[in-house]
């Protein structure tokens, strides 16, 4: 019996700390949600954007992708955003769905502007950039662009060459 209780009071012990190595480094990361003021903004196409996704400025995290909707009557994405109560942003600031390379997640890349006037808790950011479809742009790349319609002219090989000399 003795051999079962320091079995049970050692397992206690590892879950404990088990649990705080996962408390500490949840909070070092910065992966909960950021508190502060709510803003949104209206997408054409957010790709494989995800709630929980960073929002940032100059590539620091000022925010967290917090809902995601569709707006049924322009058939849109309609996207939530909670900012750092510390991050004041001009009412003109553009908003775009960046890529953090070809592997790499999406996130809302923010760029403000100059205006004096600044977004309140509720506000909508109006300048928006949809994101990018990788894969499109690389089979046009490999493949060429098939939808332009215009040929490229060629050189005509039966045509006699023309020297200019003296």
């Amino acid at each position: 019996m003795r051999g079962t209780l320091v079995e049970t009071l050692i397992g206690a012990v590892v879950l404990l700390v088990a649990a705080w190595f996962l408390y500490f480094a949840y909070s070092r990361t910065e992966l909960g949600p950021v508190g502060g003021y709510h803003v949104s903004a209206t997408f054409d196409k957010v790709g494989d954007l995800a709630n929980g996704a960073d929002v940032k400025i100059s590539g620091i995290k000022i925010g967290t992708v917090t809902a995601q909707t569709l707006d049924t009557k322009t058939y849109q994405a309609v996207i939530e955003m909670s900012i750092q109560s510390d991050v004041e942003l001009p009412d003109d600031t553009t908003a775009k769905v960046a890529s953090a390379g070809l592997l790499g997640g999406s996130y809302v890349n923010l760029e403000p502007g100059g205006s004096e006037d600044l977004l309140k808790d509720g506000g909508r950011i109006g300048y928006t950039q949809g994101a990018v479809d990788l894969m499109g742009l690389l089979g046009r790349f490999i493949y060429g662009s098939t939808d332009s319609g215009k040929e490229t002219p060629k050189a005509d090989a039966a045509a006699p060459a023309t020297e200019t000399g003296p």
